[in-house]
């Protein structure tokens, strides 16, 4: 319930946003107009479409946002005839003809009560549609939390609820700035006798709203300016949420709802963070914060934590063919939430191999769940290919709708289940590290269930390139990603272009700032290089640099040079570079560009693409 109050109240926050500007005028021409058969329609429908609309873009995809774009388009429209017949009520009989525009017709109709048999309610309604197809609130910490959970627990009536609640708590705030505003309205009518000019007036303002709209004004500038009205407010509210949330969870362990941000340590979903069409939301800092819960020592009596949970759900299963709880009675298992970009994760995954291997023939069995951050790692081709790469053998399920995910009720990439023999979860472990622990925590549940001859040493790992361990010590510079959603430390503090193919220059950027040069179009999950010669630029304090990269829509293979501090890197270079920096982007995946040789510092990363169509999505460090 409290979620659903934070809900609203974000909502009501919005009518001190300047990204509300563009739908004033939509709203405002029906003032004067009675409440319950003109205003309260529009709201209602703009409320309901905008949280339709939403929830479809939090859990539909691509496809979801595309067809939202024609709806826009369509509104654009609808709305752009309304305001004509604002301006000039004698073309409405050529506008009101069938094969011209139904719509316009209703326009009219809900601007003069009744007309050609038309209902008030009904054309109200289809004009609150309409503004709910162009409503783009710029993304607070409200917003961002609420969407990002739609995306991650998928379509259900809670999601749909909490998007419904924001909407109408914004729409409570324009019905009230209505009522006052219509009363300011029918004054001057009747003082004034202006009426017609005063209906010109609001005509002009709506045709003014669609042409930004159209621009995209309503998503760029807007959202920059909106961002120091309203989010000091939001993040109050979305603070005092969190503690509620966390104040019975010790160890360090953050309990809270929603996100796939970057921590050093594990990768977590943070009422913190935020993700949304719009914004410049926060991210976390780094391997500063380590999210691992302090595991208990093998000696201690470990707790049952609850009833394994059902593996239901997976879209495909890899190395095996689909596992049950109950094939898994009488078998320890050790159940790891990975994704394949993620740092954090590819640092685990040695010893989780280890383990695998290790104790196979002792009733140890290992079950990777690959749970998606970004939609490239939806494709299951690229899924296959990582565990090829990474030499995984043991079963992995593909949990791209984030069923299991949802079952465990987990939070963190990587994410480590220990289950027992009887099917109790024993233990849990978020981030990396602890691994001796973790192994000492297999070794007891395996002595447990009666298995003799159990090992008592630990695995040595030893590795290399983006698996290996990560200096934490010397890691100043947070995880960064590139796409709009979840951005932050842009050089330039007017923030990026969003959508639209923009020329980029260079900046100086400051410690942990980053920029672009060159012509890009910024996504809400990547940046896009429209033509050769683009550059991504950084400036860090870590002993490692890694960038997930993808070739564009035509997989052509994308040529790269990566420079630091002007230099080619020499033996300062990564895994995908070599001495003279010199790599290809040829899938989808994280790259290690950086490994510093000598004593870290602050440095400037450049990497320059000599052929159009990369993408770039995420910086982490080690």
């Amino acid at each position: 319930m409290l979620l659903f109050v934070l809900a609203y109240l974000g909502g009501v926050l919005t009518i001190v946003s300047p990204c509300i500007l563009p739908v004033l005028p939509f709203v405002f021409a029906r003032a004067g107009q009675p409440f319950l058969r003109s205003t309260l329609p529009m709201m209602l429908g703009m409320a309901a479409t905008f949280a339709g609309v939403a929830t479809l873009a939090a859990v539909g995809g691509g496809w979801a946002v595309q067809a939202n774009e024609y709806g826009r388009y369509v509104a654009i429209v609808l709305l752009a005839v309304f305001g004509v017949i604002l301006l000039f009520p004698a073309l409405s009989d050529y506008l009101t003809r069938p094969l011209v525009s139904l719509g316009a017709r209703l326009s009219q109709s809900a601007d003069q009560n009744t007309r050609s048999g038309g209902s008030a309610v009904a054309a109200s309604l289809l004009l609150g549609v309409a503004t709910g197809l162009l409503w783009a609130p710029c993304a607070g910490p409200v917003l961002g939390l609420i969407l990002t959970g739609a995306a991650l627990q998928g379509a259900n009536v809670g999601t749909t609820l909490l998007l419904l609640a924001y909407a109408l708590g914004a729409a409570t705030s324009l019905a009230l700035a209505l009522l006052i505003g219509g009363k300011v309205y029918q004054a001057m009518k009747r003082s004034l006798g202006v009426g017609e000019w005063l209906r010109r007036g609001v005509g002009v303002a709506v045709l003014t709203a669609v042409v930004a709209i159209a621009l995209g004004l309503d998503t760029g500038f807007l959202t920059q300016a909106s961002l120091a009205s309203t989010n000091a407010l939001e993040q109050g509210l979305v603070d005092k949420f969190h503690q509620q949330q966390t104040a019975d969870n010790a160890g360090g362990s953050m309990k809270s709802v929603l996100m796939p941000a970057g921590g050093g340590g594990s990768m977590s979903m943070t009422a913190n963070n935020q993700m949304m069409m719009t914004g410049n939301p926060a991210t976390m800092s780094g391997n500063t914060m380590m999210m691992a819960m302090k595991p208990k020592g093998a000696a201690e009596q470990l707790p049952v934590e609850g009833q394994m949970p059902p593996l239901d759900g997976a879209v495909q299963w890899l190395n095996s063919t689909p596992l049950t709880v109950e094939q898994l009675k009488g078998k320890v298992v050790l159940v790891d939430f990975w994704t394949y970009s993620c740092i954090n994760c590819l640092r685990a995954i040695p010893y989780v191999k280890a383990w695998a291997e290790k104790y196979k023939d002792q009733g140890l069995v290992v079950i990777g769940v690959h749970s998606p951050e970004f939609a490239f790692e939806k494709n299951v081709d690229n899924v296959k290919k990582a565990i090829s790469d990474l030499g995984i053998t043991y079963p992995v399920a593909v949990d791209n709708n984030y069923a299991i995910w949802r079952a465990f009720d987990n939070e963190y990439w990587p994410a480590h289940y220990f289950i027992d023999a009887k099917g109790q979860v024993r233990h849990h472990h978020f981030g990396e590290g602890d691994y001796d622990q973790s192994e000492r925590i297999i070794q007891q549940l395996l002595a447990e269930a009666g298995k003799t001859g159990v090992s008592s040493d630990i695995v040595d790992v030893k590795a290399t390139g983006a698996e290996a361990a990560s200096d934490a010590a010397n890691v100043q510079s947070p995880e960064t990603y590139v796409g709009y959603q979840r951005s932050e430390n842009f050089v330039d503090d007017k923030g990026t272009i969003n959508d639209a193919a923009h020329d980029y220059v260079a900046v100086t950027p400051k410690l942990n700032e980053w920029g672009l040069t060159g012509n890009w179009t910024v996504g809400s999950e990547q940046a896009t290089l429209n033509a050769a010669d683009g550059t991504i630029y950084y400036r860090f304090h870590a002993r490692d640099l890694h960038l997930v990269l993808g070739p564009g829509a035509d997989g052509k293979p994308v040529r790269f040079k990566v420079m630091v501090d002007g230099k080619a890197p020499d033996d300062g270079h990564g895994a995908d570079t070599d001495a003279d920096g010199n790599g290809t982007v040829t899938g989808q995946r994280l790259y290690q560009l950086v490994r510093e040789a000598g004593p870290v510092g602050d440095h400037t990363f450049e990497i320059h693409f000599l052929d159009p169509g990369v993408q770039a999505f995420a910086f982490t460090f080690g």
